[in-house]
């Protein structure tokens, strides 16, 4: 994955980190759909997936890739740790 990206990315996570209430309140605002811990995950990583595709077409002016996908989501999978922490 392109390290501007990765960069964009990653400071996607840590303003998520740093708004903690904003998804708090967004997750409690979806409980009546479904209030587990995995709904919650599917938020953050949903936004992550949005700046992961966004930032793709404005950085690299092309859709991602299948390899760079694939990179997404190992990079997600490394941070799951640490995005289970927001809620």
């Amino acid at each position: 994955m392109d390290d501007l990206l990765l960069q964009k990315i990653e400071q996607k996570i840590q303003d998520s980190i740093s708004n903690q209430d904003d998804i708090k309140e967004l997750i409690k605002l979806l409980s009546t759909i479904d209030s587990s811990k995995s709904f919650a995950l599917g938020i953050v990583v949903g936004r992550l997936y949005n700046t992961f595709f966004y930032q793709t077409k404005r950085i690299l002016k092309r859709d991602p890739t299948k390899k760079e996908f694939e990179d997404f989501l190992k990079f997600i999978e490394n941070k799951k740790p640490d995005l289970e922490h927001l809620w």
